[in-house]
C-alpha cells in the first residue's frame, strides 16, 4: 500500500509539472522591433528596443506574455542626412506623434494565443501606447527559441494624430497613413 501511495505521488507530480507554465525572458539585446510607416509618396523605417518582456508556455504552447518598449529608443534607419533623421525622430517623439516624455514606454501584453499549429499561433493582445489600451490580433511564428510577428497598429486608436486623415480633412498630400507596421523578432533566452 505504501508503495503505491509512492507510486500515486511520484505520477500526481509528474503530471502537473507538465502543465505548469514555463516562464522565459526576452533577449533584449538580441530581439527588434522595426517600425514602417508609410504616407503619400513615401515611407520611413527604423527601430525601437524591448525594454524587457517575457512569455509563458504552458504545453509548449504560447500561454501568455508582457513587453515593455522603450520608446525613448524610436530611431529612423532610411535617412542618411544626420539633421533630417534628428528632426524626423524628435517629431515621432513628440506629442505630435508618441508623446515619449508623457508616455516613455509601450506594452504589449498577450491575453490568449491559439495552439500552434505549423508552428502558427494567433493571438490576442493588448497594446498600449501613449496611455491608451487596445486589444489587436496578430499571428505569430516560432523556431526554436526565435518568436516572429507582424502587427498592423492604427495609431488613430491611440491618439497619435498628426497627418491623419481620420483626424484631419484637406490634408492632401501631407496625409500620413494611419496604419504602421511592427515586424517584431523574439529571441529568449
Amino acid at each position: 500500500m505504501k508503495k503505491l501511495k509512492t507510486l500515486l505521488v511520484l505520477l500526481l507530480t509528474t503530471i502537473s509539472l507538465g502543465t505548469v507554465a514555463q516562464i522565459q525572458k526576452v533577449n533584449t539585446e538580441k530581439s527588434t522591433i522595426h517600425w514602417l510607416g508609410k504616407k503619400i509618396g513615401g515611407q520611413h523605417d527604423g527601430y525601437i528596443n524591448i525594454k524587457s518582456g517575457s512569455i509563458e508556455l504552458k504545453n509548449n504552447n504560447l500561454y501568455a506574455g508582457e513587453f515593455n518598449i522603450d520608446m525613448n529608443s524610436i530611431s529612423c534607419s532610411d535617412l542618411e542626412d544626420a539633421g533630417y533623421n534628428k528632426k524626423l525622430v524628435g517629431h515621432l517623439k513628440s506629442d505630435d506623434f508618441f508623446g515619449v516624455d508623457k508616455f516613455p514606454t509601450a506594452k504589449l501584453k498577450v491575453t490568449s494565443a491559439s495552439k500552434f499549429i505549423n508552428n502558427k499561433s494567433s493571438v490576442k493582445a493588448e497594446l498600449t501606447i501613449k496611455g491608451k489600451t487596445e486589444n489587436i490580433t496578430f499571428d505569430i511564428t516560432k523556431n526554436k527559441n526565435l518568436y516572429t510577428a507582424k502587427i498592423d497598429v492604427d495609431r488613430s486608436k491611440f491618439d497619435v494624430k498628426y497627418g491623419s486623415t481620420s483626424f484631419f480633412d484637406s490634408l492632401g498630400d501631407k496625409a500620413i497613413d494611419d496604419i504602421f507596421i511592427l515586424d517584431i523578432k523574439l529571441i529568449l533566452n
